[in-house]
């Protein structure tokens, strides 16, 4: 099977592979969340007082996604609560990366994915990382129950 087009994955993608079949771990809920940003030099901060407190009410940066059949998440939707109403929040990862360091978290549902908190020791998993301006980020997760183990990949 060829290779995805790096133009139609976003910058941040992820591969889980569940250790206890040897099989990619397939379904299995992602959340992707912005824990902080420092906008690059080359990019300083030249709002106006009024519209950068206006910026500090936009919505925060989560995505969601489900790993598919290969155990990749290759893009993100931006996440919705279950319990929210309204129209869907029309913005991509690639509008919020932007320039500078970011730290991101992704958190992965394993108790879903084992069937239940009761089926592993670790409910869920949060990998925390460093972005830096312009460079993609794959980020591969070995998952059993009682364990688990990432790096960076490529």
């Amino acid at each position: 099977m060829a290779a995805p087009d790096l133009e139609t994955k976003d910058r941040i993608t992820c591969h889980v592979l569940d250790t206890t079949t040897g099989a990619p771990a397939r379904n299995l809920r992602v959340k992707l969340e912005l824990t902080s940003s420092t906008p690059s030099p080359q990019q300083p901060n030249t709002q106006p007082a009024a519209a950068a407190a206006a910026t500090t009410t936009t919505p925060p940066a989560v995505f969601e996604s489900q790993t598919d059949d290969d155990g990749r998440i290759r893009t993100w939707l931006p996440y919705s609560s279950p319990t929210s109403s309204g129209e869907v929040p029309v913005y991509t990862l690639g509008d919020v990366l932007g320039g500078g360091t970011s730290v991101w978290t992704l958190r992965f549902d394993s108790a879903g994915y084992f069937g239940g908190a009761d089926k592993t020791f670790y409910p869920e998993v949060g990998v925390t990382f460093s972005v830096r301006a312009g460079e993609r980020y794959h980020v591969p997760l070995l998952l059993a129950p009682y364990g688990y183990s990432t790096y960076r990949g490529s």
